[in-house]
Parts: structure tokens; sequence; C-alpha cells
């Protein structure tokens, strides 16, 4: 194994940073934001925020990694020596053991799900009875153990594997995949009767239903949906050989996660609408929902266990790469330590995640700050962490890295027009800043 591996091809860099960016952010928290927003409006603003702010701040990742060739923690200490700017990496670092301890929850409770599809043991309930399944699951402190364990397994043994014969070579295996899966449930979900009112829901955006709020929570999607702040891009483009265009990679994985959105929102609207139920159900849309829905279909054992796999591997590779960002800090470049460390902090992270796991049945009772430990693991995160960090690495790249760094890399391997480089400048040092701030803001409900 080399000392320091790269991606064997652009494609694979692509699509392991797709994985990364989709995982439920797209599928599951996508469906039931966009439900509860305005649908269309929300869709609209969701794309024009990935474009202005998620697409910029993940080229700032890519330029950070790709420049030093570094971890998350060594690559801030290269481009800023003998400063302090090196605890952006290592916030980095403390929130993907937080994040991958309760996303590894949501993991099997998929797992789980996906067992009961394939035995049959998710058919002929109503929606009340599925809704009363999933609370009977999540509470469930055997399986839910178990469940997560199963899934961190996985996610352990791809990373263990390295790079290249692990993450690269899973990537182009579940991505692929992933898209033929997503097609047929689109052709499913829209030669569905009535299906248009759930697609003119998701597509004809209504100006009415715009609010404060609205605008918010789509920049807020929009960053949560690309994995930017805890530099997990920042890692994977540390594999990136230098000839690489970034801006051209930045576009490809900003787009792929665009697609994804829409094909979601494609699949699960048109149905929800063609059944007459509500699209604002919230978390619950893809558990108790959506199982409810496609059991009404011809074959719709079938195609739910079909989501079902989809959702189990958009979920493994984002949690590849969450695991990567502790396991690469730690190996460095030495290689040789990679499989220990994987299966030490993948086992740190199982602990660190049981708590979470328990927290809607052996632990309920037990609050911080009047959440549910889940709830509470979930707002440290989503609320602070990606926030705080992506705010810290826009004004680092923006104020801190001299800019004929971000010139030289910016514009290796591209032939894009200078302007647009003083284009995104600006965006990464002015306004995207500020519209980060915002977010922060009232993630934390001050206003």
């Amino acid at each position: 194994m080399k000392q320091h591996e790269q991606w064997t091809s652009k494609i694979g860099f692509i699509l392991a940073a797709a994985g990364s960016a989709i995982g439920l952010g797209a599928i599951w928290k996508f469906p039931y934001m966009a439900g509860t927003n305005g649908g269309g409006i929300f869709f609209l603003l969701f794309i024009l925020f990935t474009l202005l702010i998620g697409a910029p701040m993940i080229l700032a990742e890519f330029i950070i990694g790709r420049s030093t060739q570094k971890d998350a923690i060594t690559a801030y200490k290269v481009l800023a020596p003998k400063k302090k700017w090196y605890f952006i990496g290592v916030l980095g670092v403390v929130a993907s053991f937080i994040l991958l301890s309760f996303y590894s929850v949501v993991g099997g409770w998929i797992v789980t799900y996906l067992g009961k599809s394939i035995s049959g043991g998710l058919s002929q309930f109503s929606l009340e009875q599925y809704g009363a399944l999933f609370e009977q699951t999540i509470a469930n402190p055997l399986q839910v153990i178990i469940a997560q364990f199963i899934f961190l397994g996985i996610t352990i043994w791809v990373v263990q594997a390295g790079v290249q014969s692990g993450i690269e070579k899973a990537s182009k295996i579940l991505m692929p995949l992933l898209f033929i899966i997503f097609i047929v449930l689109l052709v499913r979900s829209l030669t569905l009767e009535g299906a248009m009112e759930g697609v003119r829901f998701f597509l004809q955006p209504d100006a009415s239903l715009i609010t404060a709020n609205t605008f918010l929570m789509a920049l807020g999607m929009a960053l949560f949906s690309l994995s930017v702040g805890i530099s997990i891009m920042v890692t994977y483009s540390s594999y990136l050989e230098k000839g690489e265009n970034l801006v051209r990679s930045a576009g490809s994985v900003v787009g792929l996660n665009i697609i994804i959105s829409l094909l979601s929102g494609l699949v699960i609207f048109p149905a929800v609408f063609a059944l007459g139920l509500q699209p604002d159900e919230g978390p619950g849309l893809v558990f108790v929902v959506l199982p409810a829905v496609f059991d009404q279909l011809p074959l719709g054992g079938l195609f739910l266990t079909m989501f079902l796999i989809l959702l189990l591997f958009a979920t493994l590779t984002s949690a590849f790469s969450i695991l990567e960002i502790i396991v690469a800090v730690i190996v460095k470049d030495n290689q040789e330590k990679r499989r220990k460390i994987a299966v030490i902090a993948g086992l740190i992270i199982f602990v660190l995640g049981i708590p979470s796991a328990l927290s809607f049945g052996l632990l309920s009772d037990i609050t911080i700050g009047g959440l549910m430990i889940f709830d509470a693991a979930d707002f440290l995160v989503s609320n602070i962490g990606l926030p705080v960090g992506a705010l810290l690495i826009s004004y680092f790249v923006g104020h801190r890295v001299p800019k004929n760094i971000l010139e030289d890399e910016f514009f290796q391997g591209s032939t894009v027009k200078k302007g647009l480089f003083q284009v995104w400048y600006s965006l990464i040092r002015y306004v995207i800043p500020f519209a980060i701030l915002l977010v922060f803001l009232q993630s934390l409900g001050l206003f």
C-alpha cells in the first residue's frame, strides 16, 4: 500500500465524494424538509443556495485538501503554520465521532427495516400501525444495538481496506446501483394515477408559501446535504492528483447531489399524493408513510425493498467518508496502521452511539437541554458543528490562505476564465460567511 494513497481515477473520486454528500440528507431529510416547507419553492431555493453557497464551499474544501495532500488537521497546519487554525480540523474530527455515533443508529434502523421487508414483515398494516411499528422498532434495545453494530461493521470493513480497495471500489459499485434503483422507482411512482399532483407540488414553485424560515431551511439543507463544514471534502480531495480539475469535480459532485434530490422528490411525492396522503409528515416520512404507500401498490413489497436498499447504499457511502476523516488523521501516511485504527475508531463510535440507540427506549427519560440523547447529538452536530465548521472554513479560505495558492489550485487543470475565480473568491470571502452565520443563529432559535 502506498504511503499516501490516491484515487485511481477521477470518476472514482467524484462517485465517492458524491456518495458522501448524498447520504441521508438527499433521500431522508430532503423530502420531509421540502414537504414541510412549501414543496416547489423550497426545491427552487435549495438549488439556488446549493449553487451559490454549497458549491463554493465544496471547492474551498477541495483546495485545502488537494493543495496540501494532508489529513483534515495537518492540512490547516500546512496552510497556516504556527497558527491555531488546525482546530478547524480538530472540530471536524470531534464532530465526525458524534455524527457517526447517531448516524449509525439511523443506518441500523434501515438495516432492520430492510430485513423486515425481505422477510415480508412490512405489509398489510394501516398508516397508524406503521407508525406504531416504527416506535416499537426504535424502542427495542437489543434490536437497535445489533443493527447499529451491523451497519458500523460494514462501514469499518470498507474503510479499513483503504481508499482505493475499500472506499473507491465500494463507491463505484454502490453509486451506479443507487441510480438504477432510483430510475426503476421513479418510473413506478410517476405511472401511478394521481401522481402528477405530487409532481406539481414538488416542481411548481408557489411564491405565496415563502417565509423567512423557508429561506433559512433551504440554505441549511444545502449545507447539510453536501457534507460541508467538518472537512470531509478536505480529506477526500487530499487523495487527488495535482492535475485534476477541481472546479469541474466540484460541479460534478454538486450536480449529482441536485439530481439525487430531484429523483428523491419525484419518487416520494407522486406516490404520497397518488394515495391521498400528506407530504408534511416530517422525519417519519420514510419509515412510516412510504411503507404504507408501497403496501398499496402492486408488487409494493419489492419496490419497498428496493427503496430500502437504495437508502442503505446512500447511508453507507456517507458513513465511509465520516469514518475516513478520523482514520486519516490518526494514520497519516503510515498505512500499515489503517486496519487497526479503523476497527478501534469504529468500536469507539459504536460505544458512543449506544446511548443514542437507546434514547427512544430504555433511556427515553434522560434528556440534555430538553432533548433526548439522540436529538441532542443531532442538534450538536447539525445545528452547531456543521455551521460553525463551515463558517470557520469559509473565513479561513477567504482571509487566511494566500490568494496565489487559491488561484493556483483553482486554475490547475482547468480552462475556466479568471472572472469565475473572482466571483468564487468574493462569495467565499464576503457572502458565504454571512449566509452561514444566519443559518447558525436561526438553528439556535435566536431569530
